[in-house]
């Protein structure tokens, strides 16, 4: 049975106007075969961090040989390369600003393209939308089978960023960001249960999470609803970082705090 390629769209762009469209459109008409699959158009604007954690959670999922084009460029129409990253099972492509940063970090295997083969690309050219100039008609070329050499040269000078990562601080604390809020009102922090490890046993000591002023968490549970309701409690979420939530609430509104606020937790005893 053939294989139905897959491309995946990962976007800042909203539903509101016909960005998206237009690039899928362009996919089809080269890859008419194509499934397209939308992970999210609605990553933060200009959010190459949100992007990043977006496509992160989401690639391993797909079958080998997905193509997966990842769209959160501020830097549209300036120097920065458009690129293929090659991993062990999936193709991406995406603008060279770091987007692809959390990727990297998973990938042991890699290899990244500049994409220079202009003929693949849409004529006239637009400055301001190369997601439907370059990468959409270059996606849909490697979907349908197109090696990742034609495209250009691999590259070792690739942006990436490390992630945020929590520091301790004195004895029993530790100070974090948080790094996402989510559709609920959950504020996803960086904190993990290897930064943590006392917090997560059997017997965990008494804490108290900070972010804001208004509010602390000083339980944790292990789903959404085994908290009352107004409670903030803590919780490992699916992406696997320390979430602090409420049930059936927003803890974004709760806690005054958001995406960037500090986190502070205290282990005590």
């Amino acid at each position: 049975m053939p294989r139905i390629p897959i491309i995946t769209l990962t976007t800042d762009f909203g539903v509101n106007d016909h960005f998206v469209g237009a690039v899928k459109g362009v996919i089809l008409d080269i890859a008419p075969e194509a499934q397209i699959v939308d992970i999210s158009h609605a990553v933060q604007p200009f959010d190459i961090l949100d992007g990043a954690l977006t496509i992160s959670q989401a690639y391993s999922y797909f079958p080998s040989e997905t193509v997966h084009m990842v769209i959160v460029d501020p830097g549209v129409g300036t120097a920065r390369r458009p690129i293929i990253l090659t991993a062990d099972r999936h193709i991406f492509v995406a603008p060279d600003n770091g987007v692809l940063s959390l990727v990297y970090d998973r990938e042991e295997r890699k290899s990244v393209r500049h994409i220079t083969a202009e003929h693949y690309f849409r004529e006239p050219r637009s400055n301001t939308f190369h997601a439907r100039d370059i990468f959409a008609p270059v996606a849909a070329n490697l979907a349908k089978g197109l090696g990742a050499d034609r495209f250009g040269e691999e590259v070792a000078d690739y942006v990436r960023f490390a992630s945020p990562r929590p520091k301790p601080g004195s004895e029993g604390t530790l100070r974090g960001v948080v790094l996402k809020v989510d559709r609920f009102g959950n504020l996803v922090t960086n904190i993990t249960q290897k930064d943590a490890p006392l917090l997560f046993g059997d017997a965990p000591p008494a804490f108290k999470i900070s972010i804001g002023t208004k509010a602390q968490a000083t339980r944790m549970c292990t789903n959404y609803a085994e908290g009352t309701p107004g409670e903030v409690f803590a919780i490992i979420g699916s992406m696997g970082f320390l979430e602090v939530a409420t049930n059936r609430g927003s803890a974004f509104q709760v806690m005054g705090a958001g995406k960037g606020s500090e986190v502070n937790l205290v282990l005590e005893g």
